[in-house]
């Protein structure tokens, strides 16, 4: 048998074993993964993944770490999007351990920690509890924090992070009803949940030689700082920033980094784009929607002019004991006919009547459970076209759904959040982050999806 045979012979054994007994010397023999992406939420890992196939690096997204084992052979990086922006620190730093733990076993050169661009987090956690996890797992000394996003108008100057002109607590993001961000300064936010001591990589150092930069690291690890909010304020700044971080076992940031350090360690000419059509999902469309941004407020009510909607009041929901055998009722009359649509999405008022009356966590988790049993009951009715709002309510959908492995579109206008699930009945999803897209995002996004059925 031919040396390439054996390889793909040993691949085919190992997917058939079960995590505990898969042969992961076999996995590392056969394949070097360059990027390992741990996702604190799965819209954001989509994205991610999306924009690295753009960059012609092969990226599957993965649920799970038992995900992990049944890669396809040509994968260069992976994303594991996982639901633990909210969880308790404690949880999510266990979670991300364990995602750590998954994808050095399977051979991967460098870990990615992946949060938003407006570093979505409490001064309980969680980026800081989930870095020091990761930092003890890599072996790294130190760690960056790079949640600029240039070309989407998120920079970091003196370890402050500004959205376009505004700091990050002029912005909408100061209200946000689970995690406002009301201190721009990242070096104290991060300091609040961390035991590390946290200190700046300036505007002046990234700007500097590389050599000046690891030089004044070293300093300032000799100093006992551990982590390190990076300041940048172009494109060109993260392509200094990557050619730092290419080298160390593992980094954090948000969402464009991963494409500067696809750069640094690539040497061959860029491969095709992807395609902007996946495989086909035929099948009934629907549209779930939990995020609450005013964004996503606007697109629901342009989807709405065109398409039945269901609202649900989550006070309401929470006395109602049947209340989802009466959403089934009423979209499988109406699923027949075209695109439907189920929200628990409301304004600012509405968020915080809820959340007084069932609490933060308690309007979240209602939220969440709920919108994941209503894809649950559609995709028994023969719904095979999903979008789905929400970076929580994606993980819970999908969640729910058993999907745990998806190809990931280019990125484009649907911000890198086209999916398809390749199984025997497959499922083609469109997620979406609350503040991403156009007023038509909803309609694009099933259309983009209808395409292919027909391409």
């Amino acid at each position: 048998m031919a040396a390439d045979d054996n390889a793909s012979a040993s691949r085919y054994v190992c997917a058939l074993l079960p995590v505990e007994s898969a042969c992961r010397e076999c996995l590392k023999e056969t394949r070097m993964l360059e990027l390992g992406v741990i996702a604190d939420d799965l819209t954001g890992g989509a994205k991610v993944a999306s924009l690295l196939e753009s960059e012609g690096v092969p990226c599957p997204l993965v649920t799970s770490v038992d995900a992990l084992d049944r890669l396809p052979a040509d994968a260069e990086a992976v994303v594991v999007g996982r639901k633990i922006l909210l969880l308790p620190p404690d949880e999510a730093a266990a979670d991300a351990r364990r995602s750590a733990e998954g994808l050095l076993a399977v051979g991967t050169r460098r870990l990615y920690y992946k949060y938003s661009a407006v570093f979505s987090s409490t001064q309980e956690g969680n980026i800081g509890p989930v870095s020091e996890a990761l930092m003890e797992v890599s072996g790294a000394d130190h760690l960056l924090f790079c949640p600029a996003f240039p070309s989407r108008d998120a920079t970091v100057y003196q370890g402050r992070l500004f959205l376009g002109r505004n700091m990050l607590h002029e912005s909408a993001k100061s209200r946000d009803p689970v995690t406002p961000m009301t201190n721009s300064n990242l070096v104290e936010w991060l300091q609040a949940q961390s035991r590390k001591t946290v200190g700046l990589l300036p505007f002046r150092q990234v700007r500097a030689s590389k050599a000046e930069r690891e030089a004044y690291l070293r300093e300032q690890i000799d100093q006992g700082i551990r982590f390190f909010i990076t300041d940048a304020l172009e494109s060109t700044d993260l392509a200094r920033i990557a050619e730092l971080a290419v080298g160390m076992p593992a980094v954090t940031g948000a969402d464009e980094l991963p494409v500067y350090l696809s750069r640094a360690w690539r040497t061959q000419e860029r491969r095709c784009q992807p395609p902007r059509l996946l495989p086909p999902a035929p099948g009934l469309e629907a549209v779930i929607a939990g995020s609450c941004s005013p964004k996503t407020n606007r697109q629901l009510a342009r989807f709405e002019r065109e398409h039945p909607l269901f609202r649900i009041d989550l006070v309401e929901a929470a006395r109602e004991e049947n209340l989802l055998d009466r959403i089934v009722d009423w979209a499988s009359t109406r699923l027949p006919q075209g695109p439907i649509g189920v929200s628990t999405t409301g304004d600012e008022d509405q968020v915080r009547r809820v959340q007084q009356e069932l609490g933060r966590d308690g309007a979240s988790a209602l939220a969440d459970d709920l919108l994941a049993s209503v894809a649950q009951r559609l995709h028994e009715l023969g719904v095979r076209k999903f979008v789905v709002a929400g970076g929580e309510t994606s993980g819970a959908v999908v969640d729910r759904l058993g999907i745990d492995q998806v190809r990931v579109s280019g990125y484009d206008e649907l911000y890198g959040g086209y999916c398809h699930w390749a199984v025997a009945d497959p499922v083609s999803v469109v997620l979406k982050a609350g503040g991403a897209g156009e007023e038509d995002f909803f309609e694009a996004a099933l259309a983009r999806m209808r395409l292919a059925d027909t391409a």
